[in-house]
């Protein structure tokens, strides 16, 4: 059985004890989660595909850690102009584990 969720703008498609990284999820190492952004769910009965998300669907998740990303370089130049900048950026991310899907209704 898996399910395709979306969180943080993007989506994944997920199965029971996957262990995945997704933006920054409010919660401690340890604690549980609900994400009731369920776009399709696959199982013994089928596909249920959602519009735009699947009624009653909801999958369970346990926060691992919370995390940051790698560092990226941002990078800006016009040329001619004497015009340059540098920045960088980590994001912050969560490690779960997904524990359960379940299709309510």
């Amino acid at each position: 059985m898996y399910a395709v969720i979306k969180t943080g703008g993007k989506q994944y498609r997920v199965a029971k004890d996957e262990v995945l990284e997704v933006e920054r999820l409010p919660g401690e190492a340890g604690s549980s989660l609900q994400l009731e952004e369920v776009l399709l769910v696959s199982g013994d009965d089928g596909v249920t595909i959602g519009t735009p998300t699947v009624a009653g669907a909801v999958v369970s998740a346990e926060v691992v850690e919370q995390t940051r990303g790698k560092k990226i370089t941002v990078f800006k130049k016009k040329r001619r102009k004497h015009y340059r900048r540098t920045l960088g950026h980590r994001q912050d991310l969560t490690r779960i584990r997904i524990t359960d899907i379940a299709i309510g209704g």
